[in-house]
């Protein structure tokens, strides 16, 4: 039996814990990203090859202003803070999605955070930040017809932000809502969907392992034989 390589999530609710416990969105982003580093943990314990988090998304700019201010100063301060520990735990970081409107401050050291981690291979976290599925779908069909070359399933997963990344064995969506909101749609069509009751803020490790003992024992049908794990 064999543990999932890649595993995604939808790190929902957030901002509904923070108004429920102090009444403050930006208060459940602070601990949300304390459940991320306890996630972080776990994929390398459970040997996880992969960790996608649905850090942005295309539509949260619809939010308060001072909530997306938050939100990416918080990913600046983690990028500050723990790129150290992320080079010393041989862990590799990959942001994709659109960055053009972001500061160019954040764009540099997300570029800095990607050329320094680059070569390390315990675990690779990707940051799906300004991402929407439908648009990287629709840039994906641009780029091949500039380029002139056949369109098929190859030459167009070459052009997905997730270009070289094994599609998901394992989406988890966190907060008590059933829909994968624009996320990896092209990707996750095989993966495995938890939904989970728990907002993002109390998921944790325990929840997480929970999950991925669950998918080991499932039988998986890829529209043939079924495959055990």
């Amino acid at each position: 039996m064999n543990s999932p390589k890649h595993v995604a999530i939808i790190m929902d609710g957030n901002g509904r814990w923070g108004l429920k416990k102090k009444n403050s969105r930006t208060f459940g982003h602070q601990k949300g990203l304390l459940t991320v580093e306890k996630i972080i943990k776990a994929s390398i314990k459970k040997k996880i090859k992969y960790l996608t988090l649905y850090v942005f998304s295309t539509e949260n700019w619809k939010r308060p202003k001072n909530e997306i201010v938050f939100l990416l100063k918080l990913l600046q301060n983690y990028i500050d803070k723990e790129i150290n520990n992320l080079i010393k735990n041989n862990i590799k970081v990959k942001v994709f999605g659109n960055l053009k409107p972001f500061s160019k401050k954040l764009k540099f050291n997300i570029k800095n955070l990607e050329n320094l981690t680059k070569k390390n291979n315990k675990l690779q976290i990707n940051l799906a930040l300004n991402y929407g599925s439908r648009e990287e779908i629709i840039n994906a069909i641009s780029k091949i017809q500039k380029s002139n070359i056949k369109i098929n399933k190859k030459n167009f997963e070459k052009f997905l932000y997730t270009s070289g990344i094994p599609d998901p064995d394992i989406l988890i969506r966190t907060g008590n809502t059933k829909r994968i909101s624009n996320f990896m749609i092209w990707q996750n069509i095989y993966a495995e969907i938890f939904f989970e009751k728990k907002m993002w803020p109390d998921f944790n490790e325990r929840d997480f392992y929970k999950i991925i003992n669950k998918f080991i024992k499932i039988r998986r049908n890829f529209g043939g034989l079924n495959v055990r794990n």
